[in-house]
């Protein structure tokens, strides 16, 4: 008996260390596209994958773009040329551990240093004295809420805001419900290196999918460049790093939802009510009794986390709508 197991275990072994060491895949033609439109800047040492696009003739307005959490500035695709139709310039960029920006370990990512890189990007790009709109999903909500802390009490190097759209950011740690998975990574130090090894693209397409609509589903396809975003540079393998920002929520929470609620620039929020991390009418109502000087677009009740990707016509109309009313 104790022969048989030792004859699986030599069998298992190489099997398993072939599979947690599995290359990443290879980008699709939608994705290489988006790739070959973008360009880098270093930051700190590391590489970080923006786009910035030329658009409306005859306008100076600027909008950037942050993404949310696991994904990458790709979830903008949808939205991309509609946008470069109304503004001057269109950027957004990969955040440090996302996308195809570099990804280092080990490393202490939070939120200071992803609004650190927004304010370094918008020097490159010599935006320093222009004033930004900008829209941001999920994660990048708290990085904008942190660079709008600085630039209300003009922080050296701060982004100047125009205006401010939230898209479906856990913003309120009370009525933020992350996945178990993102639970176990972010609090358990000792699993945390076996389970980000052992993600693949079924259970990532689960986690994903539960954060959909039932009729809004990615499709195989965009489900697949989702996973290869993420796989790009071994991301899988700091997800657990990047998870922090869940417990620096609750520990900034002062912080972030304080500037907020006291802030004079112009604040959106388009909200997808079918969501399961940020629950309907939960998230809202909270939402709307502490930031009073916000407008709400509330999309039809099939939409959940991502709105932009969703219903992008939706989106889009909330999100005109608003920059057209100031």
């Amino acid at each position: 008996m104790r022969e048989w197991w030792v004859h699986v275990g030599l069998i298992c072994v190489p099997l398993v260390a072939v599979y947690l060491h599995i290359p990443p895949p290879q980008l699709s033609g939608a994705l290489q596209k988006w790739y070959d439109a973008g360009q880098v800047f270093h930051f700190r040492g590391s590489r970080v994958f923006y786009r910035d696009s030329l658009g409306a003739l005859g306008s100076s307005d600027v909008v950037i773009l942050l993404h949310g959490f696991p994904t990458s500035s790709y979830d903008w695709n949808k939205i991309w040329e509609p946008l470069t139709q109304h503004f001057h310039r269109v950027i957004a960029l990969d955040f440090l551990g996302f996308g195809f920006s570099d990804k280092p370990r080990p490393h202490r990512y939070s939120i200071f240093e992803q609004a650190n890189l927004v304010e370094a990007l918008a020097a490159h790009l010599g935006l320093v004295n222009q004033r930004v709109n900008v829209i941001s999903h999920d994660y990048g909500d708290t990085v904008a809420l942190e660079l709008l802390y600085r630039s209300d009490r003009n922080r050296t190097g701060h982004l100047t805001f125009n205006s401010l759209c939230l898209s479906n950011g856990g913003i309120f740690p009370e009525t933020h419900y992350p996945r178990l998975l993102q639970t176990l990574l972010k609090d358990s130090s000792f699993l945390a290196p076996v389970l980000t090894r052992l993600v693949n693209y079924l259970l990532f397409q689960k986690g994903i999918g539960e954060v959909f609509g039932p009729y809004t589903q990615p499709t195989d396809t965009e489900f697949w460049d989702m996973w290869t975003g993420l796989r790009y540079n071994d991301g899988n393998l700091v997800l657990d790093s990047i998870l922090q920002y869940i417990n620096q929520r609750f520990k900034h929470r002062e912080r972030w939802v304080g500037a907020l609620m006291s802030t004079f620039v112009p604040l959106h929020m388009i909200y997808g009510p079918l969501d399961p991390v940020n629950p309907h009418p939960q998230f809202i109502s909270v939402y709307q009794q502490l930031v009073q000087r916000s407008t709400v677009t509330v999309l039809d009740e099939h939409i959940s986390h991502y709105p932009q990707l969703e219903d992008p016509t939706g989106f889009l109309n909330a999100y005109f709508n608003f920059i057209h009313s100031f």
